[in-house]
């Protein structure tokens, strides 16, 4: 029975669960690591960078047919979808047995199969009872498929479907234009496909900055992307030839005007946003205490209301990225060990991969004012950094920064190739509470994009 006994379980091994393994296994703690699918998680194997290799591809075609531009000839661009998902899946099959890699430390037992909880310190799994001192929950998140009246009876793709697709689709709809949404907009759009992408919401982008995802969207309209914002999907159908799906929508406020029309597409895409998994795997037996929006609450060291039992990443509910995740689960394993740490949201960036990049870190205006928090913006074109109109022939771009009554920098927003490079910068400057005067002092390599800050502040 002694080799049952662990110091932690980990139930999920993605970005949260392999990082908490990693820094507790280091740290020369017993760890078993439970994982249902394959080791690294949504993030590895159908998101983060399974996506990014696909829309490296697309840029890198969208360089080809735009080269004149640079004074280059590129006589005929073309590209090879069935080898863009083979470089695809290569580079995912890479990353993971890296991580597997990584998990081959004499003190980390990985598991496949699925974790239910028996209490606080047991664990099952495959017909096996697991005993551990402390216990992390990183089940992160799942597609959530909004109830659309027909969604049932049509066929549809999420992220998962998009990623493996060797055939291109002479048309698509893209419900939600949210990150997942947008992404996949771009490399369809990129490819030559007919995009629609219909959100609710009257921007794109959702907790992004308005000003700069309205910038963006006006870049994909000119591009070919229709937008329907404000806009509610009422109903979809099969089309009778089985090609493709008809859906209906109709303005989002109450418009006595405005009558249900229709549309048609080879393909939809379901991308309304992801949802946290904590059901499913025995959680609910241990009651932890709840958030008032029904998220598992956690402290600065992402405990639970329960001693020993730990949550981190999207099951929290609090931020859907993998680098919270990551984050959280040093705090986490940290708290474990017994050594000074908590967790800060303050300095959280979110990037989306089109083509240009967006990238935010901190408050944007709208959430400085609903803080009722007193601020200036500083705001400039991409084209104050020599590298960037170097780089970037006849492409717009804006930088933005939100000083607060003190001078301090709250929040910092991006829209231009490479912003999901440079907007650590900002990420520091937030962390690190500094005054702009205090950020300007900081030595940047001459030229780089990265010096847009000091320019804007």
């Amino acid at each position: 029975m002694h080799a049952m006994k662990y110091q932690i379980i980990i139930i999920g091994g993605g970005p949260a669960g392999y990082t908490a393994a990693e820094t507790a296994g280091k740290a020369g703690l017993r760890v078993l690591l439970i994982e249902k699918n394959s080791l690294g998680g949504v993030c590895l194997n159908e998101g983060c960078i399974p996506t990014k290799t696909l829309l490296y591809s697309a840029k890198l075609y969208d360089s080809a047919r735009t080269a004149s531009k640079y004074a280059v000839n590129v006589s005929e661009a073309s590209f090879d979808l069935p080898k863009i998902i083979a470089r695809k899946n290569k580079v995912v099959r890479k990353l993971v047995l890296g991580i597997k890699a990584k998990m081959n430390s004499g003190n980390i037992t990985v598991l496949t199969g699925t974790a239910e909880i028996v209490d606080s310190r047991t664990v099952r799994c495959n017909g096996e009872a697991y005993q551990g001192e402390n216990l992390l929950v990183c089940t992160g998140s799942e597609t959530f498929i909004p109830p659309i009246p027909g969604i049932e009876s049509v066929p549809y793709w999420t992220h998962r479907e998009a990623l493996d697709n060797k055939e291109l689709p002479a048309s698509l709809v893209v419900v939600g234009g949210g990150v997942i949404g947008m992404e996949f907009a771009s490399f369809f759009n990129s490819l030559g496909v007919e995009v629609t992408v219909v959100e609710m919401m009257d921007e794109i982008l959702g907790g992004m900055d308005k000003e700069l995802s309205g910038l963006l969207r006006a870049e994909y309209a000119k591009r070919g992307v229709r937008f329907l914002l404000s806009t509610q999907v009422t109903g979809l159908a099969t089309l009778p030839d089985g090609e493709g799906v008809r859906y209906t929508y109709k303005p989002m406020q109450p418009d006595a005007s405005a009558s249900e029309e229709a549309g048609t597409a080879n393909v939809l895409l379901m991308s309304v946003g992801r949802r946290p998994v904590s059901k499913g795997f025995g959680l609910e037996n241990l009651h932890p205490a709840l958030t008032e929006r029904g998220q598992v609450k956690v402290d600065a060291h992402m405990q639970t209301s329960i001693p020993g039992v730990y949550v981190c990443g999207d099951v929290t509910g609090h931020s859907l990225l993998a680098h919270t995740a990551i984050r959280e689960a040093e705090v986490a394993v940290h708290a474990i060990l017994g050594k000074e740490d908590a967790m800060s949201y303050r300095a959280i960036p979110a990037v989306v991969y089109t083509n240009p990049e967006i990238a935010g870190v901190g408050e944007t205006e709208d959430t400085a004012l609903a803080k009722g928090l007193k601020y200036r913006v500083a705001e400039l074109p991409m084209a104050f950094s020599g590298r960037f109109v170097a780089e970037n022939e006849g492409v717009n771009g804006v930088c933005k920064v939100l000083l607060d009554e003190d001078e301090r920098v709250i929040g910092a927003h991006v829209l231009g190739n490479p912003a999901s490079e440079i907007i650590a910068l900002a990420a520091m400057a937030i962390e690190l509470r500094l005054t702009a005067a205090e950020w300007k002092k900081i030595v940047c390599p001459h030229p780089s994009v990265g010096e847009i800050f000091k320019e804007v502040i």
